[in-house]
């Protein structure tokens, strides 16, 4: 490659071993520009205290009043370096308020602080108060608003008020987003000692079995997992639960779950208080809320079922099919430095891209459901820790995960549907901070690009990318791909063995070749 072609490397993130990353000159592009983040601070231990959870008085304030239909701005102030996302709305026409404003107890507050929630986002500031007067909920926001804290907050002070083991549940669609969710629970529990336990696929029921005797005040879970836990487990019922927490529904319902959450809900009580949390109001998510809510009181901070943030630049690169790889090359050249996640449609593509990447020198890791739950998570915390700079995955990350600092999105494939494509791009511009996203879209892929448009209510406008610029690029890219197939064979000729499940499925192929691919195959065994 000609030299004129590379600019001096200026590494802002560590990369994998191996060749030096592919670099040239060339003029930044707009919206690319990255703000620093602020490293999150919360502490995430879970206290070892076996004492009950402590009494702590109640504040007099007590916040919001009408819960209004409509998107509502967000207000200034100070945001979390997690969840809290602030500033989806317009200009702050009112002032965010404090969590003590919105009837928080001071024991909470103090622990918000200490983590740096500061300030209530818009889901929890017309949440939490409804929460607070004890009804039921369903709570309308994207990706990054900050639902965990709307839903965490008003469960621990009802624990504050009448400590009882099993006292709360929470179900969420992903091993990641289940274990996300309690470290959030851990962080604020740390203050008050509360026992949490995490209950997911993938990991010894033995051991959890054993975590579930010591009698925790939260459970976070995974259905089918938990379904097993119900069926199996002697000694363990739900029979004197007091909160249900069904945490992006629209997704675990699109994940199949929907048979599960009816058997589990017969094993609950129906004198409880339910929250169902959704980026998107479906029919399915309809019916599920008239089974298991009781005259709820729907909170909304969307204007529009495929809303995404305004801090959030938008575009597309049309490309043909075949020069696809090295368009994807030229990008992450472009994003040198960046935190970035690239979505790919299948496992196969999500593992060929990634040790694509890696020939080439970029510090990428690949994230789906067909890796162990050890890797996942591994995965997961490599990209967090800045060790890898480019996370590969299929869909089984695009909902929930809380990564603090992702500043591009890279569609490789385009989702078959817009809602998964909001889910998407929403791993970026969170917490108030700027992102960008860009969609690669190719001859095949005209009709649904302009589905997304159509959803999104907006044109999307071009990513320019000089083509003599891309194409220094193609030869490099030709032995990459090369390396890739050799590898890729290795792999599926020891398919079985541990780490090299790229076809197929553990438990003999359901969901294999053929199967709709609406969701991440590998994510219909989450539980």
């Amino acid at each position: 490659m000609p030299s004129a072609k590379r600019k001096a490397s200026h590494s802002t993130s560590a990369a994998a071993p191996g060749p030096s990353k592919i670099q040239k000159t060339a003029a930044p592009r707009p919206g690319v520009a990255k703000e620093p983040s602020p490293a999150s601070s919360a502490s995430e231990s879970e206290s070892e205290s076996a004492g009950e959870i402590e009494n702590a008085s109640a504040s007099e304030e007590e916040g919001g009043s009408e819960v209004e239909d409509e998107n509502e701005e967000a207000g200034n102030g100070e945001s979390s370096d997690r969840e809290n996302g602030q500033g989806e709305g317009e200009a702050g026409e009112q002032a965010a308020k404090t969590f003590k404003e919105l009837g928080v107890v001071d024991a909470l507050c103090d622990a918000c602080t200490t983590l740096k929630y500061t300030k209530a986002t818009p889901i929890q500031a017309k949440s939490i108060p409804v929460a607070l007067e004890g009804r039921d909920i369903i709570g309308l926001a994207e990706t990054g608003s900050g639902k965990t804290l709307a839903f965490a907050l008003p469960i621990l002070q009802a624990l504050l008020e009448k400590p009882q083991p099993l006292f709360g549940l929470v179900l969420a669609p992903t091993r990641e987003l289940a274990a996300q969710i309690g470290e959030v629970f851990d962080a604020l529990g740390a203050f008050i000692s509360l026992r949490c336990a995490v209950i997911v696929g993938g990991l010894d029921m033995v051991s959890q079995s054993i975590a579930l005797g010591k009698k925790p005040h939260i459970i976070v879970a995974t259905p089918g997992r938990l379904l097993d836990h119900l069926e199996k487990t002697k000694g363990f019922s739900l029979r004197n639960l007091k909160y249900l927490v069904m945490d992006e529904a629209d997704r675990l319902l699109d994940l199949d779950f929907g048979p599960i959450l009816d058997k589990m809900l017969k094993f609950i009580p129906r004198e409880r208080r339910t929250y169902l949390f959704s980026a998107t109001m479906s029919s399915k998510v309809e019916s599920l809320q008239r089974a298991s809510l009781r005259d709820p009181v729907r909170v909304s901070v969307s204007s529009s079922k495929y809303q995404t943030v305004s801090t959030l630049k938008q575009y597309y690169l049309f490309i043909p099919q075949i020069h696809k790889d090295v368009y994807l090359i030229y990008l992450l050249n472009e994003f040198f430095g960046k935190s970035t996640v690239i979505f790919a449609r299948t496992v196969f593509e999500t593992q060929r891209i990634a040790i694509l990447l890696r020939f080439l020198g970029f510090g990428a890791i690949p994230l789906h459901g067909q890796l162990s739950q050890t890797a996942r998570l591994g995965a997961l915390n490599k990209f967090r820790a800045g060790s890898r700079d480019i996370l590969v995955a299929t869909d089984v990350a695009a909902r929930g995960l809380d990564i603090p600092k992702v500043d591009v999105v890279v569609n490789f494939d385009l989702p078959q549907d817009s809602k998964t494509y909001v889910h998407r791009v929403g791993r970026t511009a969170r917490a108030g901070k700027s992102g960008l996203a860009v969609s690669i879209v190719t001859q095949y892929d005209v009709e649904i690009f302009k589905r997304i448009e159509h959803a999104l209510g907006k044109e999307l406008p071009g990513y320019k990318a000089d083509k003599e610029e891309v194409m220094v690029f193609k030869q490099r890219v030709s032995e990459a791909q090369r390396h890739a197939r050799v590898e890729i064979k290795e792999l599926m000729e020891n398919r079985g063995k541990k780490g090299a499940t790229l076809r197929g499925r553990r438990d003999g192929g359901k969901g294999g070749k053929g199967t709709s691919r609406r969701a991440d195959n590998m994510d219909a065994d989450e539980g």
